[in-house]
Order: C-alpha cells, then sequence, then structure tokens
C-alpha cells in the first residue's frame, strides 16, 4: 500500500465476526438484494454469452457480450458520480434494480439484433456505478473497522454464490425455458430486488449537497478530479482495477474455450462456475481466518495466485484440469479484502460514495476492456493461448504492487 495509506490507519487486532455484520438489519436488506441482482445478473450475461457466441461463432463477439455491461460505466461515473452523495439512497438503489431489469426483459419480449441488444445493456450500465455506489456508502455509514472488511468479505460471498446459482440457472432455464423465458426469469429476480429496497429501506436522506442536474454534473466533475489527484486514492483504486480487468479477460474467454475444444455448452456453465467456487472459499478463508494485518501483507502473493493458474491454459488442459485451474485462480479474488479498510481509511468522508462509484466504475471498465483485447487476441491465435497471456499480465501486476504499491 501507499505510504499515506499506511500513515492514516492502524491496523486492528483481530478480525470481527460475520455474525456481528449479520445483526445489522440495513447491512442485512442490502446484503439479501445485492444477492438476488447478482443472481439476475449472471443468468442474464452468461444466457446472451452464450447466445451470442452460438449465432456468431465469433470468440471476440462472445467476449464482448461477457463485457458490455461494465465498459461504459466510466462515462456514468464521470456525469453523475456525485448523485451517490447527493441524491436520496432509496430511489436511487431502486432505480439500480429496475433498468437492468429492462436490459433483460427487452430482449426476452422484443426482437432485437446483437448490436442493438449489446447496445441496450451497455447504456443501461453506464448507470449502474451510482446505483451501486449510494449501497456501498450506506455500509461504510453503517459498519466501522474490520466489520466494514467482513461486511465487504459477506458482500463477496453474495457474489461468488450468486454467481454460482445465476450459472446453474442459466443451463436450466434456457433448457426448460428457451433464452426469451430465461431473461425473463432474470428481469424477475431484479424486480424481485426493487420491490424489497423500496419496502424496507426507511426513505433515508442525502448526504450533502444539491441533487439536481447542474449541480450534480459540476461536482461530479471536480470531485472524480480531486480523487484523482490524490496520490494514495489513485494507488489504491489501481490495485483494485487491474487484476479483476486481466481476470475477466480470461473468463470471457471460457465460452470460446469450450468451443475450441469441441466440448458441449453445458460445460461452459460448468468451467464459468469454477471462479465463484474459488472466489467463495478464498473470501471466507482471507476474510474470517486470517488477521487483519496478514491480510493486508498478503495482497500481492493472492494477484499472484490469481494469475498462476492461469498460465496453464497454454497445455489446453481437459474439462477437469480446467476447473481445478479455474477455482484456484478464483481464490486469488480474496486480494481485495486486504486492500478495503485503508481504501475507506484515505478517503474524504464528503466524498465517500462518489469515490466508491468511481471504484466501481473504473473496476467494471477495466473488465469490459479485458474481454475485448484477449478476446482479440484470441481472433490471432487462440483461446488458450489468449487466457494463458492474461494470467502473465497478472503476475506482472502482482510485481507491481508488491514494488511500487507498497503492499
Amino acid at each position: 500500500m501507499t505510504a499515506a495509506a499506511t500513515d492514516t490507519t492502524t491496523t486492528p487486532a483481530g478480525p470481527a465476526g460475520y455474525r456481528e455484520v449479520l445483526a445489522r438489519p440495513l447491512f442485512r436488506l442490502l446484503f439479501v438484494t445485492r444477492t438476488l441482482a447478482v443472481v439476475a445478473d449472471s443468468l442474464r450475461i452468461t444466457t446472451l454469452s452464450v447466445l451470442i457466441y452460438a449465432t456468431t461463432g465469433s470468440p471476440l463477439l462472445g467476449a464482448l457480450a461477457f463485457g458490455v455491461g461494465f465498459a461504459p460505466q466510466l462515462l456514468g461515473t464521470l456525469l453523475l458520480g456525485a448523485l451517490a452523495d447527493r441524491g436520496r439512497p432509496r430511489p436511487l438503489i431502486v432505480a439500480g434494480h429496475l433498468l437492468p431489469a429492462l436490459a433483460a426483459a427487452a430482449p426476452a419480449l422484443v426482437w432485437l439484433p446483437t448490436a442493438a441488444t449489446l447496445a441496450l445493456v451497455g447504456a443501461v450500465s453506464c448507470l449502474t456505478p451510482v446505483f451501486g455506489a449510494a449501497s456501498s456508502r450506506l455500509i461504510a455509514i453503517e459498519l466501522t473497522g474490520d466489520a466494514y472488511v467482513l461486511g465487504r468479505s459477506l458482500s463477496n460471498v453474495a457474489s461468488s454464490g450468486g454467481q454460482l446459482l445465476g450459472l446453474a440457472g442459466a443451463g436450466a432455464a434456457v433448457t426448460v425455458l428457451g433464452a426469451r423465458g430465461a431473461l425473463l426469469v432474470s428481469a424477475a429476480g431484479y424486480l424481485a430486488a426493487a420491490l424489497l429496497v423500496r419496502l424496507r429501506l426507511p426513505a433515508l436522506p442525502s448526504s450533502s449537497g444539491d441533487g439536481r442536474g447542474a449541480a450534480v454534473l459540476r461536482h461530479s466533475w471536480t470531485g472524480n478530479r480531486a480523487l484523482l489527484a490524490d496520490r494514495a486514492v489513485r494507488r489504491l483504486l489501481l490495485v483494485q482495477w487491474l487484476p479483476p480487468a486481466f481476470a475477466a479477460g480470461a473468463e470471457g474467454l471460457i465460452v470460446a474455450y469450450t468451443g475450441e475444444r469441441g466440448l458441449p455448452p453445458g460445460y461452459a456453465a460448468l468451467l464459468l462456475g469454477a471462479l465463484p467456487v474459488g472466489m467463495l472459499a478464498g473470501d471466507l478463508v482471507v476474510g474470517r481466518l486470517l488477521r487483519p494485518a496478514l491480510r493486508e501483507r498478503l495482497v500481492a502473493p493472492l494477484v499472484g495466485l490469481l494469475g498462476m493458474p492461469l498460465l496453464g491454459f497454454a497445455l489446453h488442459p481437459g474439462v477437469l484440469v480446467a476447473v481445478l485451474l479455474l477455482a484456484a485462480s478464483g481464490g486469488g479474488f480474496s486480494y481485495g479484502l486486504g486492500v478495503q479498510r485503508r481504501f475507506l481509511a484515505v478517503l474524504p468522508a464528503q466524498r465517500q460514495g462518489q469515490a466508491f462509484g468511481l471504484l466501481s466504475a473504473g473496476a467494471m471498465t477495466a473488465q469490459g476492456l479485458g474481454p475485448a483485447l484477449f478476446g482479440g487476441l484470441a481472433q490471432l491465435g487462440s483461446a488458450a493461448g489468449a487466457m494463458a497471456g492474461a494470467g502473465v499480465a497478472l503476475l506482472l501486476t502482482a510485481g507491481w504492487i508488491r514494488w511500487r504499491a507498497g503492499h
């Protein structure tokens, strides 16, 4: 970590407990609704990626279908990021579930060409980080110290479990209901999350300032510039942006890899499910069993764990070995738990929501660019070779984190 980050905090002696975190009603509500949304999102993304690859036979388009919901998010944060601090949380979070429901339902109810479907998903994704940042700001207010890190750990576990349910549901729903039916099931998941938030979340006020359009645009621009000008904030953002970008580049090629190996489409869901299994296990071990100081020392080694197994794809492994490699790689995502507490500590209180939006948007944009970059490499060579290349990029990133960012 940066020296500035280290100077502003002290590491607590021991970890908090999951029971302490789940005892908070507000966190519990946001945890449940986020899990519903992750299941719905995983179902939608997987269905679209498989269908587009099957229709076009293009690894690049299949990877773009996987990543198009990520790449445009930076634009929304640059223009509207301050809304996370200046808007009322409940309407923002509800809208954050309703718009993806529209993006899932529209292709199911109305025939759309591939380009139009991708454009719709990309347009909705522009606003995703603003809505997510409003939720993250509430969690940062509700949880403090190591309880905040454990809250993030539980959120990561929810993401992993939700991805597994979504992947399993994608195969079953497409088989039983067809592609349009599967997309409608995804839309129903988003709608359920929106309804729970609307009924159970109190009508909390905004944290500061004017939520009108001109003020939001002005404060979004100046706030993002101030955050990125802060050396400690900037480095900790990069530490959280780069590894997921390269990992997503490999993940976005899993469908194409199964195609190269001549495997049935159902095997893609099996391989895709291996990563969240590893993520879930890694977050439980690192979040619950390791002391805070040790988590923070293991950031670079865990990023290395994220990349090392991907090198094995250069040997074109079979299904079982590929599943084991991806599960091992997924465990490296727990590196983020060693960054969370110090990142929160360096943020100015009046811009916490906007900083969370910038973090999310940058990470999602990077995860959208990753599949495009490595999908292009796969077009020139093979999906297996490009996945191994993503592993090399992750190992280089681990070295940079150890050297420049001080982890």
